[in-house]
């Protein structure tokens, strides 16, 4: 029997899903990135204020508050100890994203994920090599600095460089110089290290992995039986390590990702024509079969049918 031709990345998927199916969490997210956005957007451009502020501190309505968490934790390495309304915001926040996993703000909020999703495009279209690869634990030195300036020079250092206020600022001050950080980190990830800003250096993706690490919503390798080594989740998987542990692992093994560098993105279960993941939450963690537990049962039928 000749080998299975290997088909381009997802295709397979949506030969058997459609294109929908198999783009679903893609498009989800990134509905969700553009209504996040425009929340904070309508006030400044028409004048309807639902929101105002931005994602690093914001008022609701006139009585929601909301704050980053990092922000904070910023201003009080800064000693200027936030007033009430600030601590509640980030208490509310910080349980949010503790409950559903930090890295979902990464993948379903953050406006510079498509740019970064964008040069990760550009960046396989024009066939380049992989690049610099900062070690992972370089994000959380850069969250140390991050801090650590804050502490020495009284300031919320990172909002002076923060990709994400700059995107914002741009698109409400126009052209300028807070697009030069945009630009930055889309030149970053196109031309110096694939998939590097999000993966290896951002402190802020670093600081919600922390926050969401014992975080109640996962995706499970569950059908991980019927793997056929495509290798299309690990292809579109911005955090590829996370997959091996639960895709590879023997049946007493848990199916769960449960590394918090997971971005619950939905991709790996986009692009699977076999459905072998599915969202659910941490305490679906019983044994799942494993490939190799059901070599033996494959080998049978192959067998028989021979």
């Amino acid at each position: 029997m000749s080998a299975k031709t290997r088909l381009p990345v997802g295709q397979e998927a949506i030969q058997k899903k459609g294109w929908i199916g198999a783009h679903k969490y893609l498009l989800l997210r990134r509905l969700s990135q553009i209504v996040f956005l425009l929340i904070f957007l309508v006030g400044p451009w028409f004048g309807l204020w639902i929101v105002k502020g931005n994602l690093a501190g914001s008022l609701t309505l006139g009585v929601l508050p909301l704050t980053d968490p990092l922000v904070l934790l910023q201003g009080i390495a800064a000693q200027h100890w936030p007033e009430l309304t600030a601590i509640t915001g980030a208490l509310i926040v910080g349980l949010a994203y503790a409950l559903i996993g930090g890295r979902v703000y990464c993948s379903w909020v953050c406006p510079i994920n498509p740019v970064t999703d964008g040069a990760y495009w550009l960046h396989d279209r024009l066939g380049l090599q992989k690049g610099w690869q900062p070690k992972k634990t370089t994000r959380y030195w850069m969250l140390g600095m991050v801090l650590i300036v804050s502490a020495l020079t009284g300031t919320i250092a990172w909002e002076l460089v923060n990709p994400i206020t700059m995107l914002q600022r741009g698109l409400i001050f126009g052209i300028g110089f807070a697009w030069t950080f945009v630009i930055a980190v889309f030149l970053f990830d196109l031309f110096v290290s694939r998939r590097g800003w999000c993966g290896h250096l951002c402190p802020v993706g670093a600081f919600y992995g922390l926050l969401g690490s014992k975080s109640l919503l996962r995706i499970s390798a569950r059908n991980r039986a019927a793997c056929d080594d495509c290798m299309d989740c690990f292809a579109v998987c911005p955090e590829m390590h996370v997959i091996t542990p639960a895709l590879r692992g023997k049946g007493t093994d848990t199916p769960l990702i449960l590394s918090p560098d997971c971005t619950n993105c939905g991709r790996c279960i986009d692009v699977c024509s076999v459905d072998v993941f599915r969202f659910t939450h941490r305490f679906d963690a019983g044994p799942a079969a494993g490939r190799d537990d059901a070599a033996p049962q494959s080998a049978d039928r192959d067998a028989r049918a021979a």
